[in-house]
């Protein structure tokens, strides 16, 4: 599978971005998808998965509530609409897809997006 993330930016404070993931090559609805985000000096860490079908969701616990995770598999994307963005949720964001989990671990990942940059001003 190759996933390209886009939709990233510049926005402020309690406003909201989407960003979407866009998957090619293997069937995008065999695997588990998730999104990570990597800010400066920090590891690269699970933000939000979602299951083959979209059924099944996981957020960690400091973006539950603001952001929501979907998919389409019918058009092979993915989304993650974030709302009362934080500057704390400054990174670079990142999707991926893993055959073994709606919550992985980087090294459970199979397949990684390039990233996309979303900064949050105070």
């Amino acid at each position: 599978v190759q996933l390209q993330a886009f939709g990233g930016g510049l926005v402020q404070a309690g406003e909201s971005l989407r960003l979407s993931c866009a998957a090619s090559g293997r069937t995008f609805s065999n695997y588990y998808m998730a999104w990570f985000r990597q800010a400066p000096g920090k590891e690269r860490d699970f933000v939000a998965g979602i299951g083959w079908i979209a059924g099944s969701t996981y957020y960690t616990d400091s973006v539950k509530g603001r952001f929501t995770i979907a998919r389409d598999n019918a058009k092979n994307m993915m989304y993650l609409q974030m709302n009362s963005l934080k500057p704390e949720d400054t990174a670079v964001y990142f999707c991926a897809g893993n055959r073994r989990t709606i919550v992985p671990s980087p090294r459970d990942v199979d397949y990684w997006g390039q990233g996309t940059q979303v900064t949050v001003s105070s």
